[in-house]
This record gives structure tokens, C-alpha cells and sequence, in this order.
């Protein structure tokens, strides 16, 4: 069959002789290719690539060996320039079907290889293997990662140490998950296991994180609260210029590039000129990724449901001398999001939500009208689920830039800029544009 198109999942779409429409990953537009059908999904039924009969122009030989095998990475064997490419389209994509005609996307920000400061890795026991990598693709079964393209070398060359130091953890009876965050002093890591680590676990994992240079490791079992097993350097890492002590598995954006990307756009979404104390919201604040850039432009309300991520933030903001400018506050937005009263006098709006979405918050936020929405996402159906409410509200889409954070993943960064008919819209680099009519 021939592949027309690549769906936001990553899969080749082609159409089998019966007209049925069939996902097949590992392809590229305009090949042909042989493939076997596997089951229905989405419309359509997932298939197996069986071999490409007529390869195209831009296919290109992947970079790792367990391509095709890891779920991490559906994309590894597309050209750089078309793979960017369709990445904006994706973003573009979602923007239209919110009801922005015609939206002006920017160029994909692209991001290197080996710079992922942030993985989660899945675990398991297999009898006497102990497997430490990333799902199959398409699959549940773990692989075992021997090494890894998009993680920076201190996070890969952790994986084989963990696997041995496991191997002899009975708290790891079947299954559990890894939190690796690389700080700015070396590695952060957190144990989810389905048992309590015994007295022989603690002391082995604490042999190991002195071993391979951690400066603290955590245990948790499932979804409790971590507890760290040993704190060896000071756990900190820097957000424009201040020092922040995360809690452990905190959420960092996955790359210093993809961090640096989305900063930027963010600071070049708000308003030209702010008062000194112009008043900001930040949603889904996490331990201040953006707070502290947000401070030196106005005066930021950062809302936050973790409360670890909270107690952090309002350590570093005490410790750096802002607590005039960030007020940090607990609240978990999808089951309390602001009322519109809340929002009433802001300056602008800033919001980093989960893969999820802020479905509960976008009323209330519409209807409070700031002049400004800045929405930082990491996937675009819910991106355009939620600026379709603003859209519904009037709001004009300003700027639009997609970030290849997620490398050679399905997956798409983005940031886009939000603004009320009556306000100028804000080009990149913050300076201002001719009003003009909604798109």
C-alpha cells in the first residue's frame, strides 16, 4: 500500500485495497510498503510493517539500534527539515480546527540529541533479568535499554549501574518505575517499587548512589509521598538565575534547550510595556520553571497543586530576596480552578498544564478576559481543546512556536500567545504589531 500522510501518533496512514484506512509505524510519506493488520483503533486498524518496497527521498538511517523495538522514539528514520515540519503542522492543525483560520505557526525550534535531563524509565522483573528502559513500542513489555540517543550521557550511563543495583533489591518484586532528573550537580533519582525497601536495600541503593556521583536518591512505593534514602550533594537546580531545591521527581522541562525555548517565548508573548508591578497569574506553577523569569516583568501569583513544588518555590523566592515579587500558593486547579474573580485586573495569564490539559479552568479564564493568555503545552489536541474556548471568547491567536523538545517523538512543545481584539498583538521578541482582526 501506499503511505500518504503521518497521523500525530507518528504511524504512516495508508488505505488497504477495501478502502479500510491503515496505521503503520516506521514509515514515511510516499513509500510503499507491506504490512500485516493487527487490530482495530481509531477509526481504522494498527498495522505491523512487514518491509518497505519503495523507500522515500527522506529516510534516513536511525541513529539508535533499538529503533523500531523502544517506544521511545517513533521518528529516528525522517530528515530533520520535513520531520520539523510536521511537527508545526501538527500544531497548526490543532489551531484550526479551534477555529484560528489560517494561524501563523513559527519554524519548529529544533533541540539536540543526548540532552534529555529528565526520563522516566519503566522496571521490571523478568525471573532472573531485571529490565531498566522504556515500553515497547506499541507494546507493554519493557525493553531493556543498554543505552539511549536523546538522554544526556550522565542519565544513560546510569542505566547499567541500576540495572546490577536492582538485580539484588527485593523491594523491586515485579515491576516499579525510575524518576531520573539530572540537577545541576549531578543526578536525582526516584525508586517507585511495589515493596518497602528492607535495611540490605537501603544500604545497596545508597552504595550505588555514591558509586555513580547522585546527589540524592528517593523511594516511594506507587503513588505515596518519596521519602529520600540518601541526600549526598544539595539537590538544586537554577532557573534563571536562582537557585531552586526540587522535591524528588520533580517535573522539569525535559531539556535546558527546551526549557530556554519556552522561556523565551513566553517573555516575548507578554505586553510590551508592563507597569513594574503589573499583576501575572501563573498556573500550574511547578517549583518555578517560569516563575522567576515572570518576576522580573511583573508581579507573579503562581499557582501550584504539588505541594512539594510549592515548598520549593517559596524557599527559593525567600532565599533569592523575591518574596515582593512571587507569592507561590498550593491549589489543585482541576478540582478548584480559579474563579473569574480571581482573575480579574491581571495583567496576563501564564499556564504550563499537564498532557491533560486545563479543560476545568478555561471558563472561568475566558470569562475573566485578561489581555493576555500565555498556554505552554505538550500536546496540541488538548492545546486546541482549550484555546477553542478562548477563541469562542474573541481572543486572537498572536504567536504560535513549536518546540522539538520531545526528540524524534510524537510529541510536540509549544507555546502559544493568546490576546484580546482590543490589544496589540505581540511579535516574537516582544515588540509590538498593528492590531488586527481576530484570525
Amino acid at each position: 500500500m501506499a503511505i500518504g500522510t503521518i497521523g500525530a501518533a507518528g504511524d504512516g496512514n495508508g488505505l488497504a485495497e477495501d478502502g479500510q484506512r491503515v496505521f503503520v509505524p516506521l514509515t514515511l510519506p510516499g513509500e510503499q510498503v507491506e504490512a500485516v493488520p493487527l487490530a482495530p483503533r481509531g477509526g481504522g486498524v494498527a498495522a505491523r510493517l512487514e518491509c518497505v518496497l519503495a523507500a522515500s527521498a527522506e529516510r534516513v538511517t536511525p541513529p539508535c539500534p533499538q529503533f523500531g523495538t523502544c517506544g521511545g522514539c517513533v521518528l529516528q528514520h525522517w530528515q530533520t527539515a520535513p520531520y520539523l515540519d510536521w511537527k508545526a503542522e501538527l500544531l497548526r492543525a490543532a489551531l484550526v480546527r479551534a477555529g484560528f483560520a489560517a494561524p501563523a505557526v513559527a519554524p519548529t525550534v529544533p533541540t539536540p540529541p543526548a540532552a534529555r535531563r529528565r526520563m522516566d524509565l519503566a522496571l521490571e522483573r523478568a525471573g532472573p533479568d531485571l529490565r531498566v528502559g522504556l515500553h515497547r513500542l506499541r507494546g507493554s513489555e519493557v525493553v531493556d535499554l543498554a543505552a539511549c540517543t536523546v538522554l544526556h550521557p550522565t542519565l544513560a550511563g546510569l542505566l547499567a549501574p541500576l540495572r546490577d543495583a536492582l538485580r539484588g533489591v527485593a523491594a523491586l518484586r515485579r515491576e516499579g518505575a525510575a524518576v531520573a532528573n539530572l540537577l545541576d550537580a549531578g543526578p536525582d533519582l526516584l525508586l517507585r517499587t511495589d515493596a518497602e525497601p528492607s535495611l540490605a536495600d537501603r544500604q545497596r541503593l545508597t552504595a550505588f548512589a555514591r558509586a555513580q556521583g547522585l546527589v540524592r536518591i528517593s523511594w516511594a512505593r506507587g503513588g505515596d509521598e518519596p521519602e529520600p534514602i540518601a541526600v549526598l550533594q544539595a539537590p538544586v537546580v537554577t532557573f534563571s538565575g536562582v537557585t531552586v531545591a526540587p522535591p524528588p521527581g520533580a517535573f522539569l522541562q525535559a531539556s535546558a534547550e527546551g526549557e530556554a525555548a519556552i522561556v523565551a517565548a513566553v517573555l516575548a508573548g507578554l505586553p510590551a510595556r508592563l507597569p513594574p508591578r503589573a499583576r501575572i497569574v501563573e498556573l500550574y506553577a511547578g517549583c518555578g520553571t517560569l516563575s522567576f523569569a515572570l518576576a522580573a516583568r511583573g508581579v507573579v501569583e503562581a499557582f501550584e497543586g504539588d505541594a512539594g513544588s510549592v515548598a520549593a518555590l517559596r524557599a527559593a523566592a525567600a532565599g533569592a530576596g523575591r518574596t515582593g515579587r512571587i507569592e507561590a500558593r498550593r491549589r489543585d486547579l482541576a478540582r478548584q480552578p480559579l474563579a473569574a474573580a480571581e482573575l480579574a485586573n491581571v495583567a496576563a495569564v501564564v499556564l504550563d498544564p499537564p498532557r491533560a490539559g486545563a479543560a476545568a479552568q478555561m471558563a472561568a479564564l475566558a470569562a475573566a478576559g485578561p489581555a493576555c493568555v500565555i498556554y505552554v503545552s505538550c500536546d496540541p489536541v488538548t492545546l486546541g481543546r482549550d484555546a477553542g474556548v478562548l477563541r469562542a471568547a474573541g481572543y486572537a491567536l498572536a504567536a504560535a512556536t513549536p518546540i522539538d523538545q520531545f526528540l524524534w517523538s510524537a510529541r510536540v512543545e509549544s507555546v502559544a500567545v493568546f490576546v484580546r481584539p482590543a490589544t496589540p498583538a505581540v511579535r516574537p521578541g516582544g515588540f509590538s504589531a498593528p492590531r488586527k482582526r481576530p484570525s
